[in-house]
């Protein structure tokens, strides 16, 4: 008989399984708790879109058809609203689907893939299972060191990821840095903007990725409808691309990969201004009220450009994310990102964000 080994593949041995944040239910029950929030997972606290909503129940009825595969009607809707070419836009199973399709199309075993040393975990799991090698560059000033990153470029480099604004760290590379940084990339070499939390950039240097994918570049734009419109649990996110690089992504997507549920609720979500101005708002004064508190306690945070923010305890943060859970806080431990010092915690609501300010200073001498 095999050893059990010998039945795996080599690429994923050394995998970390992606561990989310832990859901509200699941401590309810461990710990007994009839209230827990949970800001851990960067979700929209205020819930999602009502015209998505509405949009969900009206579909409700046809569930028993498989969904359009191309996504079409919501892909032309984003063309319009983006103005680009349909073509140039591929609807998946949220952002973390898109990744993976990127990694399936582009990346050859031994290819090189460069990112950040300190950001989104998934991108460093795809290019194991494919095969390829991470060059991890360290931040600088919590943000990626474009800089750095073009001197680590050589001809094995396959993919640079960028992730705009950084996860967890909150930090944009400004539209100045972008367009130097652009001009340095072979054209041999695929740029992906990880954009999922643009919408909520108040900084007016954030750069236009679309204009380098309007150019005719190698880049790939990622967006997710997960935060802003806030319909993280029925999955939708969009890659968008010159149609040559979309057309790679096509040949790998997952046949069905997007619900007849989420086409529609995303479709809807598009014309809520309402909801997006609401959102926005409540995570600009939420931004402002954790500030001040964080301050309050002599507490480093990182200035976000997000609906999160990574704050410096100074201690290991394992027993204090124990300890917020026991009080039904969730809150998501630097350990992830190799930082056990720090926490990422979620924007919530205003009584969410007070809730959480309370009971971090009742743990914090722990």
């Amino acid at each position: 008989m095999k050893k059990e080994k010998s039945l795996i593949r080599e690429e994923i041995l050394s995998i970390k399984p992606y561990i989310p944040g832990k859901p509200i239910e699941e401590v309810k029950r461990e710990l007994g708790l009839k209230e827990v929030i949970k800001l851990a997972s960067n979700e929209t606290s205020i819930g999602p879109s009502p015209l998505a909503v509405e949009a969900i129940k009206k579909e409700a009825d046809n569930v028993n058809l498989y969904p359009d595969g191309s996504s079409r009607i919501l892909r032309e809707k984003l063309a319009q609203k983006l103005k680009l070419d349909k073509e140039m836009i591929i609807i998946a199973n949220g952002g973390d689907n898109i990744i993976k399709l990127t990694g399936m199309a582009f990346i050859n075993k031994d290819d090189e893939v460069i990112m950040g040393e300190i950001t989104f975990p998934v991108y460093e799991s795809v290019v194991k299972i494919m095969g390829g090698k991470i060059i991890p560059v360290k931040l600088k000033d919590y943000t990626y060191d474009l800089e750095s990153i073009i001197q680590r470029v050589n001809k094995r480099t396959k993919l640079i990821v960028v992730c705009n604004p950084n996860n967890p760290t909150g930090t944009i590379v400004t539209k100045e840095a972008v367009d130097k940084f652009m001009r340095n990339v072979p054209e041999d070499v695929i740029v992906v903007f990880d954009e999922a939390y643009c919408d909520y950039v108040e900084d007016d240097n954030y750069p236009d990725s679309l204009s380098y994918v309007r150019e005719g570049k190698n880049v790939i734009v990622l967006r997710t409808f997960s935060k802003i419109a806030g319909l993280a649990g029925i999955r939708v996110g969009y890659a968008i691309a010159k149609q040559e690089l979309i057309g790679y992504l096509r040949r790998v997507v997952d046949i069905f990969s997007v619900n007849r549920l989420a086409q529609v609720a995303a479709l809807a979500s598009l014309d809520d201004e309402e909801h997006k101005r609401k959102v926005l708002r409540l995570n600009k004064e939420g931004k402002g009220y954790l500030y001040k508190e964080l301050k309050k306690l002599g507490l480093f945070y990182v200035p976000t450009e997000t609906n999160f923010i990574f704050i410096d305890l100074k201690k290991d943060t394992k027993v204090i994310f124990e300890e917020l859970l026991k009080k039904g806080i969730i809150i998501r431990p630097g350990v992830t990102w190799g930082c056990p010092d720090f926490i990422r915690v979620t924007i919530g609501t205003p009584y969410e964000n007070k809730k959480f300010i309370q009971a971090l200073k009742e743990v914090i001498s722990i």
